[in-house]
């Protein structure tokens, strides 16, 4: 099996192996922060509604029109920003560890625009004959066959982790101009519906879609967070894991699958929302150390956060217009990117 290896020096074990004791405040104050937005987003709207409207809604107790755009229209939407939010950060996390790059994202890197050729494809194609509840299974073959070709394309013995991600960025290039190709043989239609959907929004999300992207979001966080002592070993080197006994080159395929599936089912239900994958799990990693174990359900929260903060303020601000919440993410990403470019040595 060809040998994944990353070149580049290890972070300090002091970096990595901090105790968990002092990390439990601060990945409370994150979900109290993301429970306090999702409160927000409930109230925040054109038409107004109070907290008891909110409260007697989740109780089960409210009816009429408060009911209705509560129950049916902002919660939907809110829950699903949170997952896509989460699976797009947890993605990040896991690519930034797995070659101990801070640029690593699977939108970066091409993994996200894999998906998105294969969701266009279905969108232009095949959604007359296939049920939309494969969506997130095809997205997650177009992001395994942009994965496989990026580490193929990358490995010449070892992986060196700026060659990787100048090839997934040519990669992601790629990928976009396909999409555009793809977009332009398609209807009318399926061209409004692609491009609103490649901007990135959870516009129209209901409960169908919630219950859809839920276990492709929440099953692969489970063996992720079991396996964080692992990855923690894997930060110490390649060497250092194997003198342990740890199957390096299996750990790091799980992995990579686990990041596919994150990614694909968020691209799929919401679009290309960018740079979550990269801001969150920095941002998590000024409030949270030590295990990644404990970084994982923290930066599931951050990116949900960030995606529905954008989401809030993208319905909200602008009156009639409803826009797309990954404008307000890539306009943080985006100088965010740039520095982080220009600290790299």
């Amino acid at each position: 099996m060809a040998d994944f290896s990353i070149s580049q020096t290890p972070p300090a074990p002091s970096q990595i192996t901090n105790p968990a004791r002092g990390n439990g405040p601060a990945v409370a104050t994150i979900a109290i922060i993301t429970l306090f937005a999702a409160l927000l987003a409930c109230l925040i709207g054109p038409e107004s509604v109070t907290i008891g409207d909110v409260f007697n809604t989740l109780m089960g107790t409210q009816s009429g029109p408060a009911g209705f755009i509560i129950h049916d229209l902002r919660l939907p939407r809110i829950a699903m920003a949170l997952l896509v939010g989460a699976g797009l950060a947890v993605s990040g996390l896991i690519l930034q560890s797995l070659v101990r790059n801070p640029l690593a994202s699977p939108d970066i890197i091409g993994i996200t625009g894999g998906a998105s050729v294969a969701v266009v494809v279905y969108f232009g194609w095949l959604a007359s004959s296939i049920s939309v509840v494969w969506l997130p299974l095809i997205a997650s073959c177009g992001s395994a066959i942009t994965a496989g070709l990026i580490l193929f394309l990358a490995w010449r013995g070892t992986i060196e982790p700026a060659r990787l991600i100048l090839i997934g960025i040519g990669i992601s290039a790629t990928a976009g101009a396909l999409t555009t190709l793809l977009m332009v043989f398609s209807s009318d239609m399926t061209n409004l519906s692609a491009y609103i959907w490649l901007t990135g929004s959870v516009y129209g999300a209901n409960w169908n879609d919630v219950w859809q992207i839920t276990p492709w979001v929440i099953v692969p966080l489970i063996p992720l967070v079991m396996m964080g002592r692992t990855l923690n070993t894997l930060l110490l080197g390649q060497d250092v894991a194997i003198s342990l006994g740890i199957p390096v080159q299996m750990v790091r395929l799980l992995c990579l699958g686990g990041c596919v599936i994150l990614a694909s089912a968020a691209v799929a239900h919401a679009g290309g929302i960018g740079f979550v994958g990269l801001l969150a799990p920095h941002m998590t990693r000024r409030f949270v150390k030590g295990s990644i174990s404990l970084q994982i359900p923290a930066t599931a929260l951050m990116g949900g956060l960030l995606v529905l903060v954008a989401d809030t303020v993208g319905r909200s601000l602008f009156g009639a217009l409803d826009l797309p919440a990954g404008i307000f993410v890539s306009a943080i990403g985006t100088p965010f990117f740039i520095y982080l470019l220009y600290r790299q040595k």
